[in-house]
């Protein structure tokens, strides 16, 4: 049985990056991110990488097609409207 607190990680293994190279996920710059966000685009399992970036607060990489300056952006609007 899973712990309660522990995240679901499955959706990894369907992720469209799911053996690519993880630097592309890594760019050095947010201007770089248009490769990875072109992968996460048509990536059937974006909003659950995405829900988990917010929740680790991941502070590199792109993840679900959006890179850390976009998630800080999320978690502040999603802190005003709640």
């Amino acid at each position: 049985r899973e712990r309660p607190s522990s995240m679901n990680l499955s959706w990894r293994t369907k992720a469209a990056c799911h053996g690519l190279d993880p630097q592309v996920f890594y760019p050095e710059t947010d201007e770089e991110a248009d490769t990875a966000k072109q992968v996460c685009e048509g990536c059937s399992v974006q909003e659950a990488c995405l829900e988990y970036a917010l929740a680790r607060r991941e502070k590199d990489g792109v993840w679900g097609g959006c890179t850390e300056r976009e998630r800080r952006r999320i978690i502040r609007q999603r802190r005003r409207t709640a």
